[in-house]
């Protein structure tokens, strides 16, 4: 049994999933000279959360490893990855601020469900996530933002994961020890460091939505008894 439940966001709970008509809005003139591949590869170029992209200079390598803690680092980090991809730059900021539009984030087949399952049974729930911008309106947007009591965002705290103190910090704003909590992520690295705090660790694959219909509610099933 646990008594609090730690997420991570993009992956897990929420994803990244730009429709075609999206994709092709955002990339407008450069969008006939773009094939469904490199659309994917864009993507994929922006929701890397580990390694580093090759071709980029050093400030811009500096800004790739600091995104998630400083958004205007974040802004210029992703324009400038996904200029390397070939878009122009008025493309790539356009295609940078449609990441950030809660519309395109959606919402995993189970989370409502689990989240709701958690406030059921009273295990207090926590947000944790290397990200530059307040995602809150992704729950809103979802109908799920009273079944989170706290969301910690690494450019708020100045600490991202894998970093210990991150998971420190949602386990005391939740009020509960790190060994009555679990964390779930689809990152072994940055998610599953909240082992090294005595937190209990579950990795999910951070599929499209309609390929992943219930890991996140099985998990919780299990955790619960």
């Amino acid at each position: 049994m646990i008594d609090a439940a730690l997420f991570d966001f993009s992956g897990t709970l929420f994803r990244l999933d730009y429709s075609d008509d999206v994709l092709l809005a955002l990339l407008g003139e450069h969008a006939a000279g773009v094939s469904a591949e490199q659309r994917a590869d864009l993507l994929r170029r922006v929701t890397t959360p580990h390694g580093l992209h090759s071709g980029l200079t050093e400030e811009e390598e500096r800004d790739w490893h600091n995104r998630d803690l400083d958004p205007a680092a974040h802004e210029r980090a992703n324009i400038a990855v996904l200029r390397l991809a070939g878009l122009a730059e008025e493309i790539a900021t356009s295609f940078y601020g449609g990441m950030k539009d809660a519309a395109n984030w959606t919402p995993y087949p189970d989370t409502e469900a689990t989240l709701q399952l958690l406030r059921e049974r009273g295990v207090r729930v926590a947000v944790i996530s290397n990200i530059a911008w307040d995602v809150r309106p992704c729950f809103e947007r979802a109908g799920v933002a009273d079944l989170v009591d706290e969301y910690v965002f690494s450019f708020e705290h100045g600490v991202q994961k894998p970093d210990e103190r991150i998971f420190k910090i949602a386990c005391e704003r939740l009020g509960v020890g790190p060994e009555r909590s679990l964390m779930i992520g689809d990152s072994e690295v940055a998610d599953g460091a909240a082992r090294d705090v005595g937190c209990d660790f579950a990795l999910v694959p951070p599929l499209p939505t309609a390929e992943r219909p219930d890991a996140l509610i099985t998990i919780i099933r299990a955790a619960l008894g």
